[in-house]
């Protein structure tokens, strides 16, 4: 049986539409993540949707509400965790938001950071697969699957309709 970590990952959005809202994970001891920069999210709790887990996370980890949402796509990452866990993420992009953003919170430093400065970022490998994605622009959302085995990708796959 499969039975993934259900996860969502949010990318915010300036409202110049040119920067994104990252966290550094640059503060617990032993975070997976550690080092890395990443969008905003986490794992999908009993009794939420996928919406629903994305707003609670970006309100826990931000301190801002989402007003707009475009699901992007999902990604199946077989293998990814630690201990070989699968996980399935929903990824958001968030077009609008209400308030004004945490600088830091207890994982990381919140960073606005230009779109274009992504691919020179420390993150995970398999994000530079996905990442042009979630900015393309392309109203259909894309559906990926990314097998992971030792902390890397060993395969990307993608379909969009």
């Amino acid at each position: 049986m499969y039975t993934p970590i259900l996860a969502t990952l949010g990318f915010i959005l300036s409202k110049d539409k040119k920067r994104v809202l990252l966290i550094h994970r640059n503060k617990r001891v032993g975070d997976q993540h550690l080092g890395k920069y990443n969008g905003l999210g986490g794992k999908m709790e009993a009794g939420e949707d996928a919406l629903s887990c994305l707003k609670r996370e970006v309100y826990e980890e931000a301190g801002i509400e989402c007003a707009e949402v475009e699901l992007r796509g999902t990604v199946n990452w077989p293998g990814f965790g630690v201990k070989g866990e699968h996980w399935f993420g929903f990824i958001f992009l968030v077009t609008k938001y209400r308030g004004e953003p945490r600088t830091s919170n207890e994982e990381g430093d919140l960073h606005w950071m230009y779109i274009s400065e992504l691919p020179d970022l420390p993150m995970w490998e398999g994000d530079r697969f996905f990442l042009p994605l979630v900015f393309d622009g392309d109203p259909n959302p894309f559906h990926g699957h990314m097998p992971y085995k030792n902390g890397s990708p060993t395969g990307w796959q993608y379909s969009r309709g």
